[in-house]
């Protein structure tokens, strides 16, 4: 199947408690990252990947999401009468990444369970999952070469990425096998949030999946684990546990990866996108030098 055919999934149903009380009236997804939405960046990433049709899982309290990606027209006119040609293409463009749909999770059951929720969406075909807290450098892409390696095998595919082992049960971690002639490699095992002493390595599942969708039928049956939740990671152990099936690979990924789920790290996200931006980056990183010379 050609990405073009593929269909993309973003979780967005989260109450992002971390950032209270921003997010009391706010989605965290709206959170602005220099003068985008978080989950405009994502929306952007899975367009640039051939992705057409994006189905966003949303919860209560979310309308701003939908409001977002769709058009003004009273405010298009306005920029268009002022001759702001610059800001009204920023505008009209995120109504023009791709044919954007919403469907409600209702309580916030997990993951796996948001993934469930696409299945009526998606229906047969494999699909991509793209996580808002995880923002990829547009120059570094990841989702092509995942959409390559799932059209090569047939396995679920998840991105993976090196962290520092005390940081390991912040995420899924993943027991992974070399794979002749490929950059990929074999998952073998998955762990979702172990211990540091119980991680079969620091190589994190962070937030992309390419799934066939026999996921969902998995998930159907996949009780509740952590935190009472029903995990996707605990559905693709059992892929990966499957050897009669596709199984699960993992694509490696050493680009540049902003992590939005944060505080501190979103505030790092900003500062270094908006560094190596052409209209800001020049007069950002000079006040930013001066500023850590006086710390």
């Amino acid at each position: 199947m050609g990405s073009q055919k593929m269909k993309a999934v973003i979780p967005a149903a989260g109450l992002g408690t971390r950032f209270l009380p921003a997010t009391k009236a706010m989605p965290k997804e709206m959170l602005p990252v220099v003068d985008k939405p978080a989950i405009q960046y994502v929306v952007e990433e899975a367009a640039n990947a051939g992705i057409d049709d994006i189905l966003v899982i949303i919860g209560r309290n979310k309308n701003a999401i939908s409001n977002h990606f769709d058009s003004v027209p009273e405010l298009e006119v306005k920029l268009m009468e002022k001759g702001d040609t610059g800001r009204l293409e920023r505008v009209m463009r995120s109504s023009d990444l791709a044919d954007i749909h919403f469907v409600r999770q209702g309580e916030p059951k997990g993951l796996g369970h948001a993934v469930l929720r696409a299945h009526t969406h998606v229906g047969d075909s494999s699909f991509a999952v793209l996580l808002g807290d995880d923002l990829i450098d547009e120059r570094d892409p990841l989702l092509t070469e995942m959409i390559a390696e799932h059209e090569r095998t047939g396995a679920a595919v998840i991105a993976l990425m090196e962290v520092d082992p005390d940081s390991i049960h912040m995420y899924g971690a993943a027991a992974v096998e070399e794979l002749e002639g490929s950059d990929a490699v074999r998952v073998t095992g998955l762990v979702e949030k172990p211990a540091k002493e119980d991680a079969p390595s620091n190589l994190a599942i962070i937030g992309r999946y390419v799934l066939p969708a026999s996921i969902f039928e998995i998930l159907e049956r996949t009780e509740p684990g952590k935190g009472g939740e029903i995990q996707l990671t605990d559905a693709l152990q059992e892929m990966a546990a499957d050897a009669d099936g596709p199984g699960v690979s993992g694509v490696v990924f050493r680009g540049r990866r902003y992590d939005t789920g944060d505080r501190v790290d979103y505030i790092k996200a900003i500062v270094q996108l908006a560094s190596d931006r052409d209209d800001l980056g020049p007069e950002l990183r000079p006040w930013l030098k001066e500023f850590a010379e006086r710390l």
